[in-house]
């Protein structure tokens, strides 16, 4: 065996052996000719969280095809853009970018308002955008597909699967090359800031060259996870991981797995995203309770403890306030906050404080060249 084939071997025995036995849906697909490299529930239901702006981007790419808007056309932050949650850009109502500039922020930051902003410069409104969504993924074949809104943020009825979410992501590589730049930036610029991308396979998998992240606490951690070697090109779906490292991780692993399948071997695989026998239908489910994400699972509410009762000393008869315990477990002094960065609302990162004593980060994933 092969020293790459070994590794990634190890890699999904270590993985799959740790996960639970309902696993989460996953699907690798060789670009070409969509054959099915590999498949995991690929047409369970599942929330798509800010994989739903690959739509988005698609329909504004087709927009700027059809003479619509161009790159340098100004998108305007409506009342309904500025109130969407993060994460945002933030702009004023009234405030504006061009479209270029919406899209690296729609891709690489993820950012909600700018989802509504470019929904509304497309079609009028997002009600309107939401029914294009819906009626683009039709055309594409998305059969388990539900739009609701254009940036991923929850919502029950938002639904689709793996399976649907290659087809997406097999159609703006192959009508939109001009524009797959935006896909691969690893951070871009806005005004004086600096924002990086949540897809961490641009800076450590070798050929990454796309797609997109997504989170929300129902969904868990998402990726659409393209790579491109020896004029092979890959495509990962990974639906529902509890954390963005081991997302990372089983992306990486899959993307891996297909570059290991040799060519000649695919000439016995007639399976394709088109013609895979559709499974029977799943209710979506959500992972929620098992995702690590401070704003997921928030700890109970702590009980507020007595004011301390006061006693008559013997001696004197004065009184005299009763000494509390020591505070944390142990008598010990209650560790200092540890401040970390989570993904949270929909791709957003922001700062929390736990306390306690953080573990050492876990090295970024690096695949064998």
């Amino acid at each position: 065996m092969r020293s790459g084939t070994a590794f990634v071997a190890l890699m999904l025995i270590a993985m799959f052996a740790s996960r639970p036995a309902t696993a989460a849906p996953a699907l690798v697909v060789e670009h070409t000719n969509s054959k099915v490299l590999y498949a995991e529930a690929a047409d369970d239901l599942w929330h798509p969280a800010s994989l739903t702006k690959i739509m988005t981007a698609y329909l504004v790419f087709g927009a700027i095809k059809e003479g619509k808007l161009t790159l340098k056309s100004k998108v305007t932050c409506s009342a309904d853009a500025h109130t969407q949650p993060p994460s945002k850009i933030g702009l004023a109502v009234g405030g504006q970018l061009t479209v270029d500039k919406a899209l690296e922020s729609l891709i690489v930051k993820s950012a909600n308002d700018v989802a509504v902003m470019l929904a509304e410069a497309v079609a009028g409104s997002t009600v309107a955008f939401v029914a294009k969504m819906n009626a683009t993924a039709h055309r594409l074949g998305m059969s388990r597909t539900v739009f609701v809104n254009p940036n991923g943020l929850p919502a029950p009825g938002q639904v689709t699967t793996a399976r649907d979410l290659a087809k997406l992501t097999r159609a703006v590589i192959d009508e939109f090359p001009e524009h797959a730049h935006y896909w691969g930036m690893s951070e871009m610029r806005l005004g004086k800031q600096r924002l990086t991308s949540h897809n961490g396979l641009l800076r450590s998998l070798e050929g990454a060259d796309g797609f997109k992240t997504g989170f929300i606490c129902d969904s868990g951690f998402n990726v659409v996870a393209s790579a491109t070697r020896d004029g092979r090109r890959i495509i990962a779906v990974v639906l529902g991981d509890v954390t963005s490292a081991e997302r990372n991780i089983r992306a990486a692993s899959l993307l891996e797995h297909g570059f290991q399948q040799p060519g000649w071997k695919q000439l016995f695989n007639s399976t394709t995203i088109d013609n895979m026998p559709l499974a029977p239908a799943v209710p979506v489910r959500s992972v929620r309770k098992d995702v690590t994400s401070w704003g997921c699972n928030p700890p109970p509410a702590k009980k507020r403890k007595p004011k301390p009762a006061t006693v008559k000393a013997k001696d004197d008869g004065k009184k005299k306030e009763a000494k509390r315990a020591p505070r944390g477990d142990g008598g010990e002094p209650r560790p200092a906050p540890v401040t970390v960065e989570v993904e949270t609302g929909s791709g957003d990162t922001s700062a929390i404080q736990l306390r306690g004593t953080m573990p050492p980060p876990a090295a970024a994933f690096q695949a064998p060249h």
